[in-house]
């Protein structure tokens, strides 16, 4: 695919999550969640379906649901300069939400939905040690060879 292609794709792409972050502002809305709560899982949700999802190739939100190892395990905590270990919690919480709203929606497949969560489940111990020691300048820096 030329850029021009990818370009166009990457469009339609944001299109389509901006459809899906309505349904789950809606979704996040009818569980009174408070509007700070609602505002965070938006954001967090939105960074990885338009920043991550489409910045080498253009990956929509179903395809997404493949993609958390990476996310977690390498490109929040070397890219995102917020990053710590208690936020990549909250943004998971936040993206499981999301896929739990995408499951209720029937826009992805119970399947789907249960791979994001085992996941999620067998690494956060790792994506957090992990983060816990790119963040410490004591530590040897466990990205210094990528």
């Amino acid at each position: 695919m030329d850029y021009e292609e990818y370009e166009k794709k990457c469009e339609q792409i944001q299109a389509e999550n901006e459809k899906h972050l309505e349904a789950f502002e809606v979704w996040l809305t009818k569980k009174e969640l408070s509007e700070k709560t609602i505002y965070q899982h938006l954001g967090n949700t939105e960074f990885y379906l338009n920043t991550y999802l489409l910045r080498e190739d253009a990956i929509d939100m179903r395809q997404g649901c493949h993609q958390l190892y990476d996310y977690f395990g390498y490109f929040f905590i070397r890219k995102c300069m917020w990053s710590t270990p208690g936020n990549i919690k909250t943004t998971a919480v936040s993206l499981k939400k999301f896929y739990k709203c995408m499951l209720e929606n029937e826009r992805i497949a119970p399947e789907e939905y249960e791979e994001l969560c085992e996941t999620i489940e067998e690494n956060m111990e790792e994506w957090q040690e992990t983060c816990g020691i790119y963040n410490d300048p004591s530590q040897e820096n466990p990205f210094a060879y990528f």
